[in-house]
């Protein structure tokens, strides 16, 4: 014989927990991503800006470009490597679409520091660079989660299922005394 439970079931809870997990995954490595992107992009930039005549801003927008290319590869074969395959030239398009909204976002940041305020030492540079890409970096996560790198169709579809089954298992229809598929009422 089996036991009957009552009341309220964790099995829920669990789908959500699970969610949440997967969820906190996913922004830690996205983080470890974006973490050696800004790295590249930073050393790029003091590279090109020490080492060359280039404007503040067109270095940096240089260095955001590399970091770009970088950041697509550890996104596509780390971050998002589990995402839907199936359309990568839309996904690229769509990825250089939100990249360039970042890059305008980032350097503009760095522009209205360095042209606004006159802040041009190569400290101030550096401080605005790194504002620029943490705000133009919140923009980046949702779109490339939400638009880019969406997830497959058929994952979302086995964890709703998972989820309903779940469910359905913490409160097991009750039989009628008419037999399977008719209702207590005698109708099916």
């Amino acid at each position: 014989m089996g036991s009957t439970t009552s009341g309220p079931q964790p099995k829920p809870r669990g789908v959500l927990r699970r969610r949440i997990d997967l969820l906190v995954r996913e922004v830690a490595k996205f983080g470890a991503v974006g973490g050696a992107g800004l790295l590249v992009n930073l050393a790029v930039f003091n590279l090109v800006r020490h080492t060359t005549d280039l404007q503040v801003v067109r270095a940096s927008v240089i260095a955001t470009v590399v970091a770009i290319a970088f950041n697509y590869v550890g996104f596509r074969y780390f971050t998002y490597r589990d995402r839907d395959k199936s359309g990568r030239t839309k996904e690229l398009s769509l990825f250089l679409l939100f990249s360039a909204v970042g890059l305008v976002v980032e350097n503009g940041v760095l522009y209205a520091a360095t042209y606004g305020f006159g802040w041009d030492s190569p400290l101030q540079s550096n401080i605005f660079k790194f504002l620029g890409i943490a705000v133009a970096t919140l923009f980046r996560f949702w779109s490339y989660r939400t638009w880019v790198f969406r997830a497959l169709p058929a994952r979302e579809a086995v964890a709703s299922a998972e989820s309903f089954l779940e469910a359905g298992a913490a409160h097991p229809p009750a039989l009628t005394a008419g037999g399977p598929g008719k209702r207590s009422d005698g109708r099916r």
